[in-house]
């Protein structure tokens, strides 16, 4: 049996100097368009290596640990009730810690088909108004403010 998510992960928000952010689309959800996220793997997983390790499963990227900046930002919020079942019975919040991770141009992405299906790099405002959630989207139009 697989183990329950835990209810704390990052969000990566991938961008360009010039502010183009990529978006992965997900595989259980046509539509769904976000930044890299993913939860911890075990409770004592430093959020840094949680960043890491999701940029590669998810879009083959390999950065090392200084081109990440921890924003210092975390949301909470309440789990979909579709992806409810990942986690552990009267789990219904989880705490989302934002990153982003500046790469020097848009590059070619190397998905994991289970989890996303297609990606593109949009210019940040474009790339807002088409993520499904709502802390993604404010993340990606913070970005300015966390690239000075």
């Amino acid at each position: 049996m697989k183990p329950f998510k835990i209810p704390e992960s990052v969000l990566v928000v991938i961008h360009t100097p010039q502010r183009a952010v990529l978006l992965i689309e997900r595989a259980d959800n046509p539509g769904f368009w976000q930044s890299v996220t993913g939860s911890k793997d075990t409770e004592e997983e430093v959020l840094l290596e949680t960043a890491m390790r999701e940029v590669l499963e998810e879009t083959g990227i390999t950065a090392a640990p200084a081109q990440f900046r921890d924003w210092g930002l975390s949301n909470v919020y309440e789990i979909y009730p579709v992806w409810r079942h990942r986690y552990a019975a009267g789990v219904t919040r989880n705490t989302e810690h934002v990153f982003s991770l500046c790469v020097p141009d848009a590059c070619e992405v190397r998905l994991n088909p289970l989890e996303h299906t297609a990606w593109r790099w949009l210019p940040h405002h474009e790339a807002a108004d088409l993520c499904f959630s709502p802390s993604n989207a404010e993340a990606v139009l913070l970005l300015p403010t966390f690239m000075t």
